[in-house]
């Protein structure tokens, strides 16, 4: 009996970690470097090319062509979960969580209240800071 529960347990998560998939299809990524002429959409490199959701995945964006687009590694990183690009201060997105993850400020001097906020430093496998901070510049005691 513990077999079969275990099973349906495994089989229950697995049909619905493939319902929210960030995964896009290799015809995507063709029909989307094609139609962006193989350039970031943001600042036109054609170096370190990332494929970004449009509308973010986390916001209720899909892996479909109208979603997706080309951005170098560096825009794309600024742009995070957000509508613009913090490098070239440039919308590159649309309808982004309906305003709550929308361009708040592109600079970073906070008022009198202090606000906290993922760090934007990188760690030594190249990944996102996943540490939150209140500094002024953005990043963690780490970076």
């Amino acid at each position: 009996m513990k077999k079969i529960i275990l099973l349906l347990t495994i089989l229950f998560f697995s049909i619905h970690s493939f319902g929210q998939s960030r995964y896009i299809s290799k015809s995507t990524k063709q029909i989307v470097f094609t139609r962006d002429v193989g350039i970031c959409q943001c600042c036109g490199s054609a170096l370190n090319l990332e494929y970004d959701h449009i509308k973010p995945f986390s916001c209720g964006g899909d892996s479909k062509v109208s979603n997706i687009q080309l951005l170098c590694r560096k825009c794309n990183r600024s742009k995070s979960n957000s509508c613009y690009c913090k490098v070239h201060n440039k919308k590159v997105g649309n309808d982004c969580c309906k305003g709550r993850a929308a361009k708040k400020s592109t600079n970073y001097k906070q008022s009198s209240k202090s606000v906290t906020r993922q760090c934007t430093g990188t760690t030594k496998k190249g990944r996102r800071c996943k540490n939150r901070t209140k500094n002024s510049n953005g990043r963690c005691h780490y970076h």
